[in-house]
């Protein structure tokens, strides 16, 4: 067997790590925090760079920091065998090929990179090229699905070479991409992977986690003898390459990490319709108290309004706490408006910021937190509770990481903490992960 190198994932928000468990998430990413991660016993850490919230050019800026500081960290840790993932969405938003092009140029020449967007804990498979969503029962296209639409990272394309086409304006063209289909994943694909060359750009199938599972055990014996090889992948890729045994703890058996027994708090910051969905049955639950923050005020009022809506949405959820009730803090659902781009990005920073200094107003005895929505979470973990990393336990519910806060915390120590991406789980996702954590407060 083939030894496991150690697989370095810059994740552009911070759920890609919800199919492993046990490793670090890193939400700085200076030399030494670098080092921290590459010198952990596990295969695998995390990098949250929250690229997918930034404009293009600071999330070039980003990833090009990233990689600078990692071969200065890699030569200091010595290590000598590595991957890179870029890691992003499985319903194919993101910033391709920005990032993939900054980190060959920072840490290449790479062979190859491959297209991997297969999740299939979120329902997400590619069969043919066409990358596919469950969309209730019904394999759907993607870009016949609300995630295409995206008004920062739409696209027109489910047939990954047309979707590569489109997002590199040609300089990829479709025919120019290589495709691993299902028969070529589920046999020998080490000598078509010897032949790659010059950052070639491979689209790979996958419908189950042991397509997967072979295809990455064919990557690491390549990469073994020297090919150099880049990934931009979604989650699943990363339980295959870093072959992790069952998590040490079960999903339903989570309530353990809840400190004392005692009730949580939820923030809410995704808008997806799913999301919208899980809140409302979320809201039906015994136990919880809804807090709507109107963001539109921040829009229409400017900053005045923020240290009133702050300060409203502490006072509430300290109320709730104190009646032995769970808090779920959420945006408004109406559908907001922009003249431009910028002003969308610019309005989502001030909500985060905002959703922020609720959180570090949040009472110290939480039992627990959960943040529903990828940029929420990330911004939760590095500037909500000011983590530098990030212990990851497992998953509560497929899709969900549950982290825990350092020992050392000022306000939260032990804090379990999970990162539930706005896309994952049926309508009654979040009620789930909610009573898995409340086991002890209900008995």
């Amino acid at each position: 067997m083939t030894e496991t190198p150690k697989i370095i994932v810059l994740d552009d928000d911070p759920t890609g790590s919800q199919t492993v468990h046990s490793c670090l998430l890193l939400t700085r990413w200076d030399v030494e925090t670098l080092c921290l991660g590459l010198r952990d016993e596990a295969p695998i850490f995390f990098v949250l760079t929250n690229t997918r919230s930034l404009p293009p050019e600071q999330a070039a800026a980003v990833t090009r920091e990233v990689c600078h500081n990692l071969k200065i960290a890699i030569a200091q840790a010595g290590v000598h065998d590595f991957l890179v993932v870029s890691r992003s969405d499985s319903t194919l938003r993101g910033h391709y090929p920005i990032e993939t092009d900054v980190i060959a140029e920072e840490l290449g020449p790479f062979d190859a990179h491959f297209l991997v967007p297969a999740f299939f804990e979120g329902g997400r498979f590619t069969r043919e090229s066409v990358h596919y969503l469950m969309v209730k029962g019904v394999p759907t296209p993607v870009h016949e699905t609300e995630f295409a639409k995206d008004s920062v990272f739409g696209y027109h394309h489910s047939y990954l070479p047309d979707y590569v086409a489109e997002k590199t304006q040609g300089r990829i063209a479709a025919a120019a991409v290589e495709r691993f289909l299902l028969a070529d994943v589920r046999s020998d694909s080490r000598d078509r992977l010897r032949h790659l060359a010059n950052n070639q750009c491979a689209a790979v199938d996958a419908e189950t986690q042991a397509d997967l599972d072979r295809f990455a055990a064919d990557v690491l014996a390549v990469a073994a003898e020297g090919k150099r090889f880049l990934f931009r992948s979604a989650a699943s890729l990363l339980t295959a390459l870093a072959a992790l045994p069952p998590q040490p703890v079960a999903p339903e058996a989570m309530a353990k990490y809840t400190r004392q027994g005692a009730p949580g708090a939820v923030i809410v910051g995704s808008h997806v319709r799913k999301s919208t969905e899980q809140l409302e049955h979320l809201l039906q639950e015994p136990g919880v108290v809804g807090i709507e923050v109107a963001v539109e005020r921040l829009r229409d009022e400017g900053t005045q309004a923020q240290a009133a809506l702050r300060s409203e949405a502490i006072a509430q959820a300290e109320a709730a706490h104190a009646a032995g009730k769970t808090p779920v803090i959420y945006t408004s659902r109406r559908e907001l408006t922009f003249e431009t781009t910028q002003a969308r990005l610019d309005f989502g920073a001030n909500v985060s910021a905002l959703l922020m200094e609720i959180v570090r107003g949040l009472p110290p005895t939480l039992g627990f937190l959960i943040s529903k929505g990828g940029i929420t979470s990330n911004d939760v973990l590095s500037t909500g509770l000011a983590l530098r990393t990030a212990r990851l336990l497992g998953q509560v519910l497929a899709g969900c990481s549950l982290v825990r806060t350092p020992t050392d915390h000022p306000r939260f120590p032990d804090l379990p903490v999970v990162l539930f991406p706005g896309n994952v789980g049926d309508a009654d996702g979040l009620a789930t992960v909610y009573r898995r954590l409340s086991q002890h407060s209900e008995a």
